[in-house]
C-alpha cells in the first residue's frame, strides 16, 4: 500500500508514464524506498482498477504512445488520507544488519571484508545524495522543503552509518 500512495505523491507533481514514475523513484525517493520496475507497473496498474488513476494515451510524434498517468480525484482523496492519517509501526528490515549481528563465528578479515563492502555502498550513497542535494539547493514553496527535508534525513542516516562502520571496524577484536 506504502508504494501504491508514494507513487500517487508522484502522480499528484505531474501525469506520467511507467517509465517517469520509475526514473522518479529512483532519483527522488529511493534513498528511504525502493520499487522495481515491476512493482511499479504493477501497482500502476492497480491505481488505474481501483480508480486512482486513469490512462491517457499520448501520440509520439515519429516514436511510440506514451500511456500517462494521471491522478485522479479519488487518488488525491486517497493520498490526503494516507497523508493524515495516524503512523503506523514500520518494521525494519536490514539483512546486512542480520549478517552483522550472526558474523561472530567468521573469521575477523571476513567481518572487516563485510564491512568495507557495506562502506564502499555507502560512500557511493553519501556521493549521489549529495550530488542530488546540489542540484535542488533551494526549496521554493512547503512541497520542495519537505523533500529536500527528506534528502537531508538520508544524507544524515548515511553519515551516520560511516560513522557506526568507523567505530565497529575500529573495535573489532
Amino acid at each position: 500500500m506504502v508504494l501504491a500512495r508514494l507513487i500517487l505523491g508522484l502522480l499528484n507533481i505531474a501525469p506520467m508514464t511507467g517509465y517517469d514514475v520509475k526514473k522518479h523513484v529512483d532519483s527522488t525517493i529511493r534513498h528511504f524506498w525502493a520499487a522495481d520496475k515491476a512493482q511499479v507497473y504493477r501497482t500502476l496498474a492497480g491505481l488505474v482498477r481501483d480508480g486512482y488513476a486513469t490512462v491517457e494515451v499520448v501520440p509520439g510524434v515519429g516514436l511510440p504512445d506514451r500511456q500517462e498517468h494521471h491522478i485522479t480525484e479519488a487518488g488525491r482523496r486517497a493520498l490526503t488520507e494516507w497523508l493524515a492519517s495516524d503512523l503506523t509501526p514500520h518494521a525494519e528490515r536490514e539483512p546486512f544488519l542480520a549478517r552483522i549481528f550472526f558474523a561472530g563465528s567468521l573469521g575477523r578479515e571476513q567481518v572487516l571484508d563485510l564491512l568495507r563492502e557495506r562502506r564502499a555502498q555507502a560512500e557511493v550513497l553519501l556521493t549521489e545524495l549529495t550530488a542530488r542535494r546540489a542540484r535542488h539547493a533551494e526549496a521554493h514553496d512547503r512541497g520542495g522543503y519537505l523533500m529536500l527535508a527528506t534528502l537531508e534525513n538520508g544524507l544524515t542516516h548515511v553519515r551516520a552509518e560511516l560513522e557506526w562502520l568507523d567505530t565497529v571496524e575500529r573495535n573489532l577484536p
